[in-house]
């Protein structure tokens, strides 16, 4: 058995990356090179929002490093390549030479059918959020902005060409610990995923099997263009980024996830 992982090159991708080493059977780790973490406000919000922005980015950084660390890599060939290598030839033939039993993908961009068709096992996705609820780009974001924090969840399901609407494999969420932010309870997220991820593998791999849920149609796709600075002022001024401590004190919905889960 062996598994290859494609990613992004952040603090997250490579803490998930040294948590597949863990399994014995990670082969190679191919890292796009993603944009980065801290940008720069829009020059025509206002001066305010743009504190938010900048605020807000920086908390992300800080506690994305807090949370996982450095950039480290494990000890397995990891081979670095830009977005417009993603779908490449070079790309295609590490995957055809590494024939994986299972390819993992976390924090790249979508792998066209023809990449994909370059391995015959398992073709997964560790996706940022609970889906069908919260499929498409920036879902960490979005629980707490519903206001339902308990929503900030991981989930891993198969690769297809329709964007994270693959069969589902597996599903955790963030435990709510008071004092959280918005950016520490997306962090627990993760971190959470890391720990279970290798299990789920090394259940896959003694059952020899594994038993999916198909994702149904009634979820919610968040599109990248749908997030503008101005949802900051929810987080930061309304509610100061105690969403978590609304949740615990039950001033807002109580209302639990449906996982669907390979682990007690």
């Amino acid at each position: 058995m062996s598994i290859v992982f494609i990613c992004g090159n952040h603090p997250r991708h490579a803490f998930m990356a040294r948590q597949l080493a863990t399994t014995g059977i990670l082969k190679s780790v191919i890292v796009e090179q993603r944009e980065h973490f801290t940008p720069q406000p829009p020059a025509s919000i206002s001066d305010d929002l743009k504190a938010l922005f900048t605020h807000h980015f920086a908390q992300r950084d800080y506690i994305e490093h807090d949370t996982f660390g450095a950039v480290n890599w494990p000890d397995v060939p990891i081979h670095h390549i830009q977005l417009s290598e993603l779908n490449s030839e070079r790309v295609h033939t590490l995957l055809t030479q590494s024939d994986p039993d299972i390819l993992i993908t976390y924090g790249c961009h979508m792998l066209t059918e023809a990449t994909l068709n370059c391995v015959s096992g398992e073709r997964w996705n560790c996706h940022g959020g609970l889906s069908p609820q919260y499929r498409g780009a920036i879902t960490h974001f979005w629980p707490s902005y519903m206001l339902e924090p308990q929503m900030t969840g991981m989930t891993v399901h198969d690769l297809t060409q329709k964007l994270d609407a693959g069969d589902i494999v597996h599903q955790c969420v963030a435990d709510m610990v008071r004092g959280d932010t918005l950016h520490q309870v997306a962090a627990r997220a993760v971190r959470k995923l890391g720990e279970e991820l290798p299990q789920v593998i090394a259940k896959f791999i003694q059952d020899g099997r594994m038993e999916k849920q198909a994702q149904r149609n009634n979820g919610t796709l968040w599109l990248a263009s749908k997030w503008q600075p101005e949802h900051l002022r929810l987080i930061y001024q309304t509610y100061q980024d105690k969403i978590v401590d609304l949740y615990l004190d039950k001033k807002i919905g109580q209302h639990q996830p449906n996982l669907f889960r390979q682990l007690p």
